[in-house]
């Protein structure tokens, strides 16, 4: 007996050490092999073959499991998406996103506490528009659009998803609906902070849907929380913090560092 629960312990130490040492491959290798090949391509294919477990289901399945994997597909992602569109150069921005996309898969991921599926929902956002947002020179504007729709849906649903209200098919759609039309308003006026040569670039609209998503998501799960007993005043504090962020960055952050 003695015998058995060593072999089974030492088989659980050696699949956490198998486990971290994929992620971690996949965390590095999906960027590093992005700036040495000079394209997406390969980034992508590492990405997805990391999901291999979403694809290998029956057909009535699949969808279901594409869903509920969405948010880790866009960040996965987008961290190739924006590691190429830094350039072919190591920047500081590709250790940055190669550090980040390695947390988030040994620590960000496996979480599932509220606050962490809030918290990855807000992850994928900022990430996903961010790179929508960097594409969106070189894309169809309705392409962008129909990304952000996407983003928007997936991460409303992703936080949803672990609530007590399982009919919430109206809320992420609206979620969706909301981040296309505010991509489609500024698709022709994209205000991207740059930091020097450091190839970070952050898009004033993944900032302000970042926001969005956490007063609206934060406003949805209290009113669930409630239910009949909810009361504005239980969400007034987010509204005005998130209204007045906003403003704030619209009226006196909007200079055109650089303008797409």
């Amino acid at each position: 007996m003695a015998d058995y629960v060593l072999a089974r312990k030492s088989r659980n130490i050696v699949s956490t050490m198998l486990h971290v040492f994929l992620n971690l491959l996949l965390g590095v290798g999906s960027v590093l092999i992005t700036v040495l090949s000079g394209s997406p391509l390969l980034g992508l294919i590492l990405v997805f073959a990391s999901k291999w477990r979403v694809f290998a289901v029956r057909a009535r399945y699949l969808w279901l499991n594409i869903k509920s994997n969405l948010v880790d597909m866009i960040v996965g992602v987008s961290v190739v998406l924006l590691t190429y569109y830094a350039g072919m150069n190591f920047l500081p921005v590709d250790f940055i996103l190669m550090i980040f996309y390695c947390v988030w898969l040994l620590f960000i991921k496996p979480l599932s506490s509220e606050v962490a599926t809030l918290t990855q929902s807000l992850i994928a956002v900022f990430l996903g528009i961010t790179a929508t947002t960097i594409m969106s020179a070189n894309l169809d504007p309705i392409v962008a659009i129909l990304l952000s729709f996407l983003i928007g849906y997936a991460t409303s649903r992703h936080i949803l998803a672990q609530s007590d209200d399982k009919d919430f098919t109206l809320t992420t759609l609206v979620s969706g609906l909301v981040f296309a039309e505010v991509t489609w308003l500024c698709n022709s006026w994209s205000i991207i902070y740059t930091f020097g040569s450091t190839g970070i670039r952050i898009p004033q609209l993944a900032i302000i849907l970042t926001i969005f998503a956490f007063v609206y998501n934060y406003a949805r799960q209290t009113m669930i929380r409630y239910q009949d007993d909810f009361r504005f005043r239980h969400i007034i504090g987010p509204v005005i913090f998130g209204t007045v962020l906003i403003g704030i960055i619209v009226l006196f952050f909007s200079n055109p560092i650089f303008n797409i």
